[in-house]
């Protein structure tokens, strides 16, 4: 191996090393007891949503995909306990069509807001790794409770009750 295979060695190291991070990893993990990151998408609508405009509300972030079943068997008790009105409800989807994501909405009649990510930079942004993945939000935007996994109705009471969420 001669010169010109370490300078090109070297060369490789000290470009990626002045690249920028993305900010989806320049910013802390999301983490109970944090603020959680804002962010803005649109929905099925075409409308943009926001998490800073649900300041003031508790909100359930509720990471999930089409192809997942138990983000298929949580979704009615998510639907049911968000009809009261009592707490905001943003369902970010995985990567996944517009088409795709609005037969699962009709199938399962979900009326909360849906929200498209694509090329599922807020996944990120929260470290989401499984499907489904839910942040609790309160009403200052600090994430109380993290839940990695199929939620049923009571696990989901017991989040809202201890946010202060009465049925």
């Amino acid at each position: 191996m001669g010169l010109r295979f370490f300078v090109s060695i070297a060369a490789c190291v000290l470009i990626s090393a002045c690249l920028p991070i993305p900010n989806s990893f320049s910013a802390p993990a999301p983490e109970v007891g944090a603020r959680a990151p804002d962010f803005i998408l649109k929905d099925l609508a075409g409308n943009s949503a926001s998490l800073s405009d649900r300041r003031g509300q508790v909100v359930l972030i509720n990471f999930w995909a089409t192809w997942c079943a138990p983000c298929r068997v949580e979704m009615p008790a998510i639907q049911a306990r968000y009809n009261d009105g009592s707490f905001a409800v943003l369902a970010v989807n995985f990567d996944e069509s517009e088409e795709k994501v609005q037969e699962f909405v009709d199938e399962l009649g979900l009326d909360f807001p849906v929200l498209l990510d694509p090329g599922g930079n807020v996944q990120e942004l929260y470290r989401v790794r499984g499907y489904p993945t839910s942040f609790f939000v309160d009403e200052d935007g600090v994430v109380r409770f993290l839940h990695i996994g199929e939620m049923n109705e009571s696990d989901l009471d017991n989040y809202l009750v201890q946010m202060g969420v009465d049925r």
